[in-house]
């Protein structure tokens, strides 16, 4: 038994062979098919020293998403311990900013595991350690925690999207998980997709060395010293199809797509939205809705009381699709702050009038008083404060709507003329909606994407027949200042039109665009 044991690691010894002949892909059930870079990249990293020793202690295998970085690093922790770790060798997956806890790769080493029948019966598990029972070798899910990690004598170290490493806290992880000197077998291995320009970490420190300094031995693959460095933009593996990067450039924005796919380092900030992906999702034929008390909206009140403008957008579903049924711009006049109660407040409540308004989702920071007021006054009035995660869910549901050309709207010049201003501000925690000079005004859009999520969130409701009303007697696009002249114009229009009709709305402090 001890010999066929021997002689079984000793086949091993080739890291190709042993995933080939002891690794199972939970996925499919059967054994891992590598594709060539990632043959070549195994055979480079675990070339040993003539006394045992790694020859590369410093290992990063970056690509675009989808290329089987998470899947890799499992198979590279799998093989250092069953054939390379020795007695109580120790292997640790360190978790980024983002995950916290528990590494993506720790789950990934458990499944292959556990879909390997050669293996599955040798290991006991627990919530973050896997112990193989014959040598004691470890593999250990740590948080993201340097002070719990320090002292450690790793066997390996893998660090899983490492440009996410950007706290000081996840700098001193990384900076705690250097390879230890008392073991022959001792490296690091980062898989990750790029970050972004002007945003240290590991990953751009690894980046740098390889262009700067690494010596291109194979495709894609540099070397410096004890480092070893995989770095693709290029879709290599056989599952990327045409059809599937073709499908993330339609449906991602530039940046996104040349960030996660083609695995390039990009700015912070970039344009949200193509004006012709906007355009494309305008009707020329729409127009905004005045009123329809059976009709269940749901709204987006973005608030600014004295540089920035305040908006008030109604969304519902017409069909398959989200519509935007009005709205409403505020711009407070230089110098002064804006009369929230005759504004944005009678805006709502004019609303609530008619339509049946399912809620009105608000930031909080500037709007408790008034959304108690409004509350009180029969307003599902909804909190939605602005935290990065919230930032993120809606620019990424507005963002997918359009794309996907499932929001439908009329045509509105300062509707268009906010996209056009806003752009996407991205960081290694996520991203949202911004606006590249401080004079700019975007919160048209800030409204239309927490109405449109908030449509999305509660689903499609069931059919409904919009109305279309003459609308000429406005001038579109344009949004009123309170205490305009041409204000007063509209108010003085409308009061001679009569009050009582349902199928008008009170317009003293503002207009529906559009109308």
């Amino acid at each position: 038994m001890a010999a066929e044991l021997t002689a079984r690691l000793a086949k091993w010894r080739d890291p190709i062979t042993f995933v080939r002949e002891v690794l199972i892909d939970p996925e499919s059930g059967r054994p891992f098919e590598l594709y060539a870079e990632e043959i070549t990249f195994l055979r480079e990293a675990f070339r040993l020293t003539p006394d045992g020793r790694m020859q590369h202690t410093e290992l990063c295998f970056s690509a675009g998403k989808k290329s089987g970085k998470t899947a890799l690093a499992g198979m590279i922790v799998i093989y250092t311990a069953v054939v390379l770790a020795g007695q109580n060798g120790e292997i640790y997956c360190l978790a980024n900013d983002l995950e916290q806890s528990n590494s993506r790769v720790f789950r990934a080493v458990d499944q292959i595991i556990e879909a390997s029948p050669m293996l599955r019966s040798s290991v006991d598990v627990t919530a973050n350690r896997i112990v193989f029972r014959s040598t004691g070798t470890f593999v250990a899910a740590v948080a993201n925690d340097y002070q719990g990690f320090s002292g450690a004598n790793p066997t390996a170290n893998i660090y899983d999207e490492s440009a996410y490493y950007t706290s000081e806290s996840s700098r001193r992880l990384w900076d705690e998980g250097v390879p230890s000197p008392a073991r022959k077998i001792s490296f690091r291995l980062s898989v990750s997709t790029a970050g972004f320009d002007g945003e240290p970490s590991p990953l751009r420190d690894l980046y740098d060395r390889a262009m700067k300094h690494g010596e291109l031995i194979a495709t894609d693959l540099y070397r410096d010293d004890n480092f070893l460095c995989y770095w693709s933009h290029e879709m290599r593996a056989p599952w990327q199809t045409e059809a599937w990067v073709a499908e993330m450039r339609r449906t991602m924005r530039p940046s996104q797509f040349a960030r996660l796919i083609r695995n390039e380092w990009v700015s912070s900030e970039s344009t949200f939205i193509p004006l012709e992906e906007w355009d494309a999702c305008v009707d020329p034929e729409l127009q905004p809705i005045l009123a329809k008390n059976s009709m269940p909206v749901w709204c987006g009140l973005d608030l600014g009381l004295k540089h920035d403008s305040t908006a008030l957008l109604a969304c519902a579903w017409d069909g398959e699709r989200v519509r935007v049924v009005c709205h409403q711009i505020f711009i407070p006049v230089a110098g002064e702050t804006l009369d929230v109660e005759s504004t944005a407040e009678a805006a709502v409540l004019s609303l609530s009038s008619r339509f049946a308004v399912q809620s009105v989702f608000f930031d909080p920071w500037q709007g408790i008083a008034l959304s108690q007021r409004l509350t009180r006054a029969g307003v599902n009035m909804v909190e939605w404060p602005q935290t990065l995660g919230n930032l993120s869910l809606m620019a990424g549901n507005l963002l997918e709507l359009i794309k996907r050309r499932q929001i439908v709207c009329y045509q509105a010049d300062d509707l268009r003329q906010a996209v056009a201003k806003t752009v996407a501000i991205e960081s290694s925690r996520g991203w949202r909606l911004g606006k590249a000079k401080q004079s700019d005004r975007v919160d048209p859009v800030i409204a239309l994407a927490m109405a449109a999520l908030a449509t999305i969130q509660a689903g499609r409701p069931g059919p409904y027949e919009f109305i279309r009303i003459p609308f000429s007697k406005y001038q579109a696009g344009v949004p009123v200042v309170a205490g305009s002249a041409r204000q007063e114009t509209i108010d003085a229009a409308e009061d001679a039109r009569g009050r009582d009709s349902r199928l008008r709305m009170r317009n003293r402090h503002g207009k529906w665009a559009g109308v």
